[in-house]
């Protein structure tokens, strides 16, 4: 008898040690496969472009535009689509002399203008920011190639349609042009010179709206056309983590889960116990009572 009870003490030990010692093992692991030996640290928590950017680089506005067929009854119409397109790369470097100089290379590779350019910090802790306007060929390309570039912390693509909002400055301009053009017309006729000055001062505030529309129109112009590329390179820090740490890294959250997993089984355990028992009570009196009749 104490034979078999050591033989079953031991065979439970055994199957104890082989389930902690598995958890140990894939902690440890699944740690160093997700996290990996080095780990790069944000230095910067601040926005992809601050407010300030934005503002100073509301004054130019790229748009592109694409021609393409549409068939309305018989004959096909060809329309003019205008579009904004945007990609924002916000992206940890730790070699942010070689990473900034594959920027600039990449920029210059794919015929981009740079637009905006802010480059703040000391060594260590330096941030470049850029805003580039590319050919709208070049845009998938250059994308595909920026966010291979240190360690990506966010990306994104928007395009806008453009195409109403450039009617509509159009239609704008016809009708401010047909406006001044009677103003025009209304001064060759003569007049009281108070009403004289009245239409030159008109003229002259439709003059002003039209040069407001042309540099507006200019943005939409085919020599002008170009997509946007805005880039946040912030200079982070590896740190290296030690096969110590792993180690006690592993070792807490076994020993946290393997309590936790035999608590979890010792509550089921007294708990079908407790069920049993309860189920053993009810059915015996009934048994005694059938046994009587």
């Amino acid at each position: 008898m104490k034979q078999f009870v050591k033989t079953r003490l031991k065979k439970y030990i055994t199957i104890l040690l082989v389930v902690f010692i598995a958890l140990f093992i894939f902690r440890l692991v699944y740690g160093y496969k997700t996290v990996g030996e080095h780990q790069v640290s944000q230095v910067f928590n601040e926005p992809v472009f601050s407010e300030s950017v934005v503002v100073s680089t509301e004054g130019r506005k790229n748009y592109a535009s694409i021609k393409y067929k549409q068939n309305t009854g018989q004959i096909p119409v060809s329309i003019d689509q205008k579009y904004e397109k945007i990609a924002d790369i916000n992206t940890l470097s730790t070699k942010f002399d070689m990473e900034e100089k594959q920027i600039r290379a990449q920029i210059e590779g794919y015929d981009g203008l740079i637009q905006f350019e802010n480059k703040s910090g000391n060594k260590g802790y330096r941030r470049l920011n850029l805003t580039i306007g590319i050919p709208p060929e070049n845009f998938d390309s250059i994308y595909a190639d920026l966010i291979k570039i240190g360690a990506i912390q966010s990306k994104q693509i928007t395009k806008t349609d453009k195409t109403n909002e450039y009617k509509e400055l159009n239609a704008k301009k016809t009708s401010l042009e047909k406006i001044r053009s009677s103003l025009v017309d209304l001064k060759s006729k003569g007049g009281r010179i108070d009403e004289y000055m009245q239409l030159e001062n008109r003229i002259l505030e439709i003059n002003q709206q039209l040069q407001g529309l042309g540099v507006s129109l200019g943005n939409f112009d085919g020599e002008n056309e170009f997509c946007t590329v805005k880039i946040l390179l912030s200079e982070g820090k590896t740190t290296t983590i030690g096969i110590l740490q792993w180690v006690k890294v592993a070792l807490e959250w076994t020993v946290k889960t393997y309590l936790m997993l035999m608590a979890t089984l010792t509550f089921i355990s007294l708990f079908a116990y407790l069920l049993l028992l309860s189920i053993e009570k009810i059915r015996t009196p009934a048994y005694r009572t059938g046994n009587k009749n």
